[in-house]
């Protein structure tokens, strides 16, 4: 039976912040970061959730965490809600599955892209100038043609409800230093190419993924979500090809379906049909179960 979370509400609890999808709370030593079904297009958050969403951010997070444990320490304390501090108790069956406790880190104020193929803004970026993010790219590219190496492409943090910019590497250095820099882009393309090899056996070709880090006594921590539908593009192998916007198990599907509605940015978010609603749902859980191996608890 699916189950359905929009906003939390926690009151023994000490909200920090809430995001497009996130809900944060303080416990102190740590934080809980709890993963809600909103879902966000274009930076704007939809009016209707997609159930069991936030675990499968959740659950997808965690496996990556476990699985790329060996190349990066991550934030990532434990998922198990009967070891959450007292507080957090009462709020048990919420939290359950679509919940973290993780370290506190000081977030770095960049996002950190790796793509794999020439798509999304990238494509855009290709076609006026023949560059991706400042990076020239061979000529006759096509839309979601495989890059011929992967490609670190930072952007800016915004702010909920403004939208991320797309930064050089130079100016990535003078926000966070060329030390942290160069750690934070070699780190991102090893995630990237460990990761996107083993989805390509279990059929799914991620195309990009976006990466957060944040620093904890001076070390260098993999935070917040990790390669999950939200954050990345996953495309099913089988049904791969070059020359438009490639079928996926991600947000594109929500993104085309606003797209193609006529719905405009500046409009209010609209209520999501039923049946966009199941079909993101499906899309999700198959990424889940296909990538993980697990279904979802």
């Amino acid at each position: 039976m699916s189950q359905t979370l929009f906003e939390t509400e926690f009151p023994r609890l000490k909200l920090q912040s809430r995001g497009k999808v996130r809900d944060i709370y303080d416990l102190d030593d740590s934080l809980l970061i709890v993963a809600t079904d909103r879902i966000s297009a274009f930076d704007v958050v939809m009016r209707t959730p997609i159930p069991d969403k936030g675990k499968v951010l959740t659950q997808l997070s965690e496996f990556w965490l476990d699985f790329l444990g060996d190349m990066v320490e991550h934030h990532l304390i434990g998922t198990d809600v009967s070891l959450y501090p007292e507080a957090c108790k009462p709020y048990s069956a919420q939290l359950a599955g679509r919940s973290m406790r993780v370290r506190k880190a000081r977030p770095l104020p960049v996002e950190c892209i790796v793509r794999g193929y020439l798509v999304g803004s990238g494509w855009k970026d290709y076609q006026k100038t023949g560059e991706l993010c400042g990076i020239r790219l061979p000529a006759d590219m096509q839309q979601a043609q495989k890059l011929p190496h992967a490609i670190f492409t930072p952007s800016t943090k915004a702010a909920l409800g403004a939208h991320d910019e797309n930064i050089s590497f130079g100016e990535m250095c003078s926000r966070v230093g060329e030390d942290i820099a160069s750690r934070v882009r070699e780190i991102s393309i090893n995630i990237y190419t460990k990761a996107a090899s083993y989805a390509e056996k279990r059929g799914i070709i991620v195309a990009d993924t976006k990466l957060e880090f944040g620093i904890v006594e001076g070390r260098l921590l993999l935070i917040d979500e990790v390669l999950t539908p939200d954050s990345s593009r996953f495309w099913p192998a089988d049904r791969y090809k070059v020359g438009g916007s490639p079928e996926s198990y991600d947000k594109q599907y929500l993104r085309d379906y606003l797209t193609e509605s006529g719905w405009k940015v500046s409009d209010p978010a609209p209520e999501l049909p039923p049946a966009v609603v199941e079909n993101t749902r499906s899309r999700y859980l198959e990424a889940l179960e296909r990538l993980s191996g697990r279904k979802l608890r």
